[in-house]
């Protein structure tokens, strides 16, 4: 220890580190930030560093790794992408005045879920912190508190989660980049795995742990009390969620005691219910590709990509949101359609709007930089520049004729004040750095244009000095010149020297040339570089005092900003509706769903060379609730059932929709389920998850739900996976009574309309002709008797080879098959007449027990293992019979 007392900087370092244990610890040396230790040799793993070592003293020689401070902020990214904490450590005085050790002192700390830097945000995406409580006493926990931040914009809001798939989907939703817990859960092994593999939280997700009693109902309130300044949380039915104002209290004590700033840009905590939104859960929104698509997970491709004419990255963030959380309030469903269909017929008023919102700043979050701390002077010169727009953009709103529109325009705040203000104080064009002069226009302030006067008139002496000297002295190249070591000095190169005055002080020698100081060059050179220096410190302080101005009015900013928004992505969905033809859905809390004409928004815009995309009609209702859908493969069976969820989907969210005529009954839900991929992570096979997928539906839809399934059972054999999609589908249509669109590849479900009295067949049509197979994409009445398999083999590139073979073999099983009824025709027709009993003989008794205990089963509260096991346990009993 004794080496240690004697190395200043090194228990300066210590002493930093040991008041931020948890976080990589970027320590300010020179041009570099350097980490020691074991700080040191995980950045080096994780950055791909060369990890070296730094000697303190005789005994003291610690690994150290260091990045250069100009591109410190591509490898913090990397960091936080794997879930790091980041101190960033600077030095606090100009070494350039500091005689012994630079002061040093942590001014950031960066966690996944609190960056507000530019560099390290998505623009079109929000970047969240999450925090989850549960009541500590109960032994099953059955309710859950949430809350969310955007500290990048100042987002605040809190929500009551009913049961654990309620909270997992709310999450795989908001898909938050950290999660601040109570101790007692995040210590809770068992639970945090489960976060990991149910709720869609994908490792590494920071999960950061605060002490269990700041995650309590009347710690959190306190404490958000004494935030926002107020007595009272007035936002409607706060008091009756206590969960929501713990987590809310427990994500505000996490970034207080993380962050260096007052925080003053989350001004209020917004509570909201989830039933107000549909219901969707992971597997739902990755297979309708909502905001990026299943293969390349690209935006291009995927609804947003279609839907996304927005103008700001505000309003782009909006519009994510609004995809990823359909509305289930008819009026405010309704309000949206009305604004949409305003702006799309006024053509010139959208235009007019979007070329107002098109150059835009992100006012959000330049907004929550202000309010952080850590905007400079060309963050509020954009802000200004935003702002100088509103004037125009409520004049045209004024011609608008929905309420909704109206309403905005109300609520759009000029914000002429802080126009006005930023306008008088900041200059065009100012630096980046807020240290070094150059922020502040001149007449904004008396003292620094007086401190300005004195150091212009040092400069204009040194000028005169140089002029004088020149012609005193007969150098003509005669300079004075400053750098940071000797200050002022007088440059003579070395041809002249002869010429120097004997009162000369020489300081240094240069290659070619020598550097001099006189007495009087020496006595105003204090005078010019502290009238300099102060001009400086008073400008960088009337810079934040400035700041702290704009930053109080953060309320204000932040409604204008959300307001403009919404007009950017109702504009967006306006300019979508009036390019591409789409048309206002009719929306009811009724139970039909009626689409006329109806295409896919997305495939529709893909097709090769004009290639018209095919309309259908499609009709659901409480008569008619089962649509059971057949055809050959490439027929479009696919592209139908995903069509009819995307455009219910877009009707939710009060978009204008791809078809002729749209009504849409409410849907509390929607479920898709079109295919599935091992999950090898989880040692889960491709049919134990499309179970999973289908079990989860069961237990979850409502008759107010909208359920798509594509080739449900195609993941295990021909006969169990018929038995289970027709079991399947009998359950939706007998218990659950969701409208539901069932795509299959099985013929023998054409017999449930049979049985099923809201059953019906559909069938994508084709037509053969010489031989070869059009696919006509029309959905018609009546089942398919043929797949095309070969067909589309051979269209695939399948050599001929092998599709001539395949038309052997089949040719032979379908002989065999007319000839004598095989084990697998059986099988189908007690499938398909089971209910009347006609073809088990009476003395089978293995088949009729097996019969009596499907008919029994509970198949809604299996779990996949145990209807595998089942299956399984029948099939020995049949095949030892």
């Amino acid at each position: 220890m004794g080496d240690l007392q004697q190395t200043p900087m090194l228990r300066q370092y210590r002493e930093i580190k040991r008041r931020h244990p948890d976080a990589l610890l970027f320590f300010r040396l020179g041009d570099f930030y350097e980490m020691f230790e074991e700080d040191a040799r995980t950045a080096a793993r994780e950055l791909k560093l060369v990890l070296t070592s730094r000697r303190f003293s005789k005994t003291v020689n610690l690994p150290m790794c260091g990045v250069p401070y100009r591109s410190v902020t591509g490898y913090v990214a990397r960091l936080l992408e794997r879930g790091h904490k980041v101190a960033i450590a600077e030095q606090m005085e100009d070494a350039r005045r500091v005689k012994g050790l630079v002061r040093r002192d942590v001014v950031r700390i960066i966690t996944p879920g609190t960056v507000v830097e530019d560099a390290l945000l998505p623009d079109d995406a929000q970047n969240l912190l999450a925090s989850i409580t549960a009541p500590t006493a109960e032994p099953k926990i059955e309710k859950f508190g949430l809350a969310v931040i955007d500290l990048s914009t100042g987002e605040f809001a809190a929500t009551e989660a009913s049961g654990w798939p309620a909270l997992a989907e709310e999450l795989q939703r908001l898909q938050p980049s950290e999660i601040v817990l109570p101790a007692w859960l995040a210590c809770d092994a068992a639970w945090t795995e489960r976060l990991h593999r149910e709720a869609g939280v994908q490792r590494p997700v920071r999960l950061s742990p605060v002490p269990d009693c700041e995650a309590t109902h009347e710690a959190a309130r306190a404490r958000l009390l004494a935030h926002f300044r107020t007595a009272s949380l007035d936002e409607p039915g706060v008091g009756e969620r206590p969960l929501a104002i713990g987590a809310a209290g427990a994500a505000l004590f996490y970034l207080q005691n993380n962050q260096i700033s007052d925080l003053a840009h989350l001004r209020t905590l917004a509570v909201y219910r989830l039933a107000d939104y549909m219901s969707l859960d992971a597997t739902t929104r990755r297979n309708l590709e909502l905001t990026q698509t299943l293969r390349e997970g690209r935006v291009e491709g995927s609804l947003l990509g279609i839907l996304d004419r927005t103008q700001t990255a505000m309003g782009a963030r909006l519009l994510r949101r609004w995809i990823q959380q359909p509305l289930l309030e008819l009026e405010q469903i309704r309000a949206r359609l009305d604004a949409v269909e305003d702006l799309a017929a006024g053509h010139f008023l959208r235009a007019d709007l979007c070329r107002l919102l098109d150059g835009m700043y992100d006012v959000e979050r330049l907004v929550g930089r202000v309010g952080f701390g850590n905007a400079n002077a060309r963050d509020l010169l954009a802000l200004r520049r935003s702002l100088a727009r509103i004037p125009q953009i409520k004049a045209l709103l004024a011609g608008a004729r929905s309420a909704r529109l109206h309403a905005l325009d109300a609520s759009l705040d000029e914000l002429s004040d802080v126009t006005a203000l930023i306008g008088w104080a900041i200059v065009d064009n100012p630096a980046i750095l807020l240290r070094e002069g150059g922020l502040i226009r001149s007449g904004y302030h008396a003292e620094l244009d007086a401190e300005r006067r004195t150091a212009a008139d040092g400069h204009d002496w040194l000028a005169s000095l140089e002029a004088r000297e020149r012609e005193r002295t007969g150098i003509p190249n005669l300079r004075v010149k400053y750098n940071e070591v000797f200050g002022f000095f007088i440059e003579v190169t070395k041809s002249h020297l002869a010429k120097v005055p004997p009162e000369y002080e020489r300081r240094a020698t240069v290659s070619n040339a020598e550097r001099f100081v006189t007495p009087e060059l020496k006595a105003r050179q204090v005078e010019i570089l502290t009238a300099s220096d102060r001009a400086n410190d008073l400008e960088y302080d009337l810079f934040v005092d400035l700041r702290c101005q704009v930053a109080a009015q953060s309320d204000r900013l932040l409604a204008a900003a959300r307001v403009l928004a919404q007009l950017d992505t109702l504009a967006a969905l306006a300019e979508v509706a009036a390019r591409y033809g789409y048309i206002r859905p009719e929306i009811d809390d009724g139970d039909v769903i009626d689409i006329r004409d109806g295409r896919h928004p997305v495939v529709e815009q893909a097709l090769p060379g004009g290639e018209p995309f095919v309309p259908n009609d499609t009709h659901l209702s409480a008569d008619e609730r089962l649509l059971l859908i057949t055809g050959p493969n490439m027929a479009g069976k696919s592209v139908l059932v995903r069509q009819v969820a995307l455009i219910v989907l877009m009707a939710h969210i009060g978009s204008f929709v791809p078809a002729r005529a749209a009504r849409i009954g409410l849907a509390d839900r929607i479920f898709a389920r079109v295919g599935a991929a091992d999950d090898i992570a989880q040692g889960r096979s491709t049919f134990l998850v499309e179970m999973a997928e289908v079990a989860h539906i069961l237990a979850q839809a409502t008759r107010h739900s909208l359920v798509i399934l594509d080739e449900v059972g195609r993941g295990t054999s021909t006969y169990d996976g018929m038995s289970l999609a027709w079991a399947v589908a009998t359950e939706l249509h007998d218990r659950v009574g969701a409208r539901t669109l069932l795509a299959t590849h099985f013929h023998e479900l054409t017999g449930l309309p049979s049985h099923l009295t809201a059953a019906r067949n559909y069938n994508l049509a084709v037509a053969e002709q010489d031989g070869e197979v059009i696919f006509l994409r029309r959905l018609v009445p009546g089942s398919a008797d043929k797949s095309y398999g070969l067909h589309v083999a051979r269209l695939a590139g399948l050599p001929e080879r092998v599709v001539a073979q395949a038309e052997e073999v089949m040719a032979r099983l379908e002989s065999r098959a007319r000839t004598r009824e095989t084990e697998a025709h059986r099988a189908v027709k007690v499938v398909r007449e089971v209910g009347e009993g006609l073809l088990l003989p009476d003395d089978d008794e293995a088949a009729w027990a097996v019969l009596r205990d499907l008919y029994r089963l509970d198949i809604a509260n299996m779990t996949p293992v145990q209807a595998l096991v089942t299956l399984n346990e029948w099939q020995t009993r049949l095949r030892s019979s």
